[in-house]
């Protein structure tokens, strides 16, 4: 959800992490080049492939969903990069052409 204040989304973390859903967080914590968005964007990913926040948008933010499924299968932390300087979006006129490095990391449920 584009827009998103820093505040919803931290709000969503918490009633994730309260709740019986199953998500990772996905932060972007370091970026080259031209990116859709920078250092500090975060996205929340579900089970099922479904967000909340964006890190982007497009094939890279498609990666980083897989990605952060295989982080909450798994429970273990995961560093993936995206790199918009090749492939296709980037061939056919993509105007994004740097790099994101994305932490991801499952949210696991907190205990009452």
């Amino acid at each position: 959800m584009i827009g998103m204040s820093e505040l919803d989304l931290i709000q969503c973390i918490i009633k994730t992490k309260q709740s019986s859903k199953k998500a990772a967080l996905a932060t972007v914590i370091r970026t080259k080049g031209s990116t859709p968005r920078k250092t500090g964007a975060k996205m929340i990913v579900f089970e099922d492939g479904s967000i909340v926040g964006t890190i982007g948008g497009g094939c890279g933010e498609g990666e980083v969903i897989k990605k952060a499924q295989e982080a909450i299968v798994s429970g273990a932390c995961i560093h993936h990069q995206v790199d918009l300087t090749k492939g296709l979006f980037y061939e056919d006129g993509g105007i994004c052409g740097g790099i994101q490095d994305i932490f991801i990391e499952p949210l696991v449920r907190e205990s009452l």
